[in-house]
């Protein structure tokens, strides 16, 4: 039997035939889109670091109906697929473990806003680039990821959570009203999914058939406000996070940071890097309540800037970004960090940090239940990080890991899906189990 490289080849040239989007054997651009940003985890570091797993080609579609094309020819020439947007996500879920393509969705990229306030955009689309159409058409879209470069393809596919969270949850909580799926079941069509039919398509990479485009929901557009405040103490930090739950209206993010976290957020001002930092992408209309409780609760408020452009600033220092940042600033050390929620994070912060050698430094979020955190330490190894896990759920706090590239929600759904939509096994495989190695619960306790 031929090997997958040959097969691809095959498929490669048919491709070519039938002009389905660009095709590169190129080995430095195979490198690059072989990986993503998993290498924020030394865990996956030494398990998929870049160059060890590769595409044998590089396909990227131009058109929509480029897509059922590609899967057809690779069905019909049993060759593996990956699908992969921006490179963003930080778990291996895009890494072509069994070669074959590397389908690269970003010339998908068309943009519509519909008569109802919907979005509907190609897989590829950026977020900023959904973002900034919806608000001039005095919108807001629901949900956007921390890096809001990634693509909606792979937000919806691989992400979960970001700022607008506090208030419309996860991606698989209305936000997505529908989406175009082409699946790898030889039929070279796509599907139209809505509802409840969308839940086996979220947050499971691809594995159940390809995205190619997204509608999803916006609200009509508000004023938005990046407020920074500085506290003297843990304490005093949290008791002022833990009230933005009652504010008039709820806020669209709410970070906050350690000390030792503070020196090296890229802020757009000067930050204490003796105080604990809170910022808040705020609405408008509750910001003097905002600074009231910052100073009443014997915070610092820092700046308040009603500029779009900083409250983008301000998301770009939510969720495993101020982790990123400490590990660039240290390059001699390696940090690694756990995704956690629950109210001990709040209440007994010194058990959580006491669960790994320190210092254990957290970075806190906010959710529309309660707190979430990263947990970040000193890397030990593997079996050291995983050791913690069952430590923080004794505690009541919920686990995710970032250091497996697992589908870990509604897997059974999942694999009942893709017995149907890919009964070839060929779409990311390797990325669907029944038993995961590591039963990482739900993301980060956000559902």
């Amino acid at each position: 039997m031929a090997t997958i490289a040959e097969r691809t080849a095959a498929a490669a040239a048919a491709l070519e035939r039938l002009g389905a989007g660009s095709i590169s054997t190129d080995p430095a651009l195979i490198t690059k889109v072989s990986s993503d940003w998993s290498r924020m985890s030394p865990i996956l570091q030494e398990k998929v670091p870049p160059g060890r797993y590769l595409a044998d080609v590089v396909v990227r579609p131009a058109r929509p109906e480029d897509v059922p094309a590609v899967l057809k020819v690779a069905f019909d020439h049993d060759v593996p697929v990956t699908p992969r947007g921006a490179g963003t996500g930080n778990y291996g879920q895009a890494t072509p473990f069994d070669g074959g393509i590397l389908l690269d969705l970003r010339g998908l990229d068309t943009i519509t806003v519909g008569d109802g306030g919907t979005v509907t955009a190609g897989a590829g689309a950026r977020m900023t680039a959904i973002d900034r159409v919806a608000r001039a058409a005095g919108r807001d879209i629901w949900i956007f990821p921390s890096t809001k470069s990634s693509t909606i393809g792979g937000f919806v596919g691989g992400g979960s959570a970001g700022t607008g969270t506090i208030e419309k949850g996860t991606t698989s909580d209305g936000c997505v009203v529908a989406a175009t799926v082409a699946p790898m079941d030889g039929s070279g069509e796509t599907v139209t999914v809505r509802g409840e039919e969308l839940i086996p398509y979220i947050h499971t990479y691809g594995v159940t058939g390809v995205l190619v485009d997204v509608e999803i929901r916006t609200d009509p557009a508000r004023d938005w406000t990046a407020v920074y405040a500085a506290f003297p103490s843990y304490a005093s930090l949290v008791a002022v996070h833990r009230s933005l739950l009652d504010l008039p209206r709820l806020p669209r993010l709410a970070s906050a940071d350690e000390p030792a976290l503070v020196p090296t957020l890229p802020a757009s001002v000067a930050l204490d890097p003796q105080l604990h930092s809170l910022r808040v992408i705020a609405e408008a209309s509750t910001v003097d309540e905002l600074t009231d409780r910052i100073r009443g609760g014997g915070g610092e408020v820092v700046a308040v800037l009603a500029d779009y452009t900083e409250t983008d600033r301000l998301s770009g220092m939510s969720y495993n970004h101020p982790v990123w940042f400490l590990q660039r600033s240290r390059p001699e050390r390696s940090f690694f960090h756990m995704e956690t929620s629950g109210a001990p994070l709040w209440d007994d912060p010194d058990a959580v940090r006491a669960v790994y050698p320190g210092p254990v430094h957290l970075h806190l979020e906010l959710f529309k239940h309660g707190p979430g955190a990263m947990v970040v330490a000193g890397y030990r190894g593997e079996e050291a990080v995983l050791a913690g896990v069952p430590e923080l759920e004794a505690m009541g706090i919920g686990v995710h890991s970032p250091h497996q590239w697992y589908v870990d929600r509604h897997v059974e759904l999942a694999i009942e899906t893709a017995r149907r939509t890919d009964p070839k096994g060929l779409l990311n495989p390797g990325k669907l189990t029944a038993t995961p190695p590591v039963d990482t619960r739900v993301n980060i306790g956000v559902r």
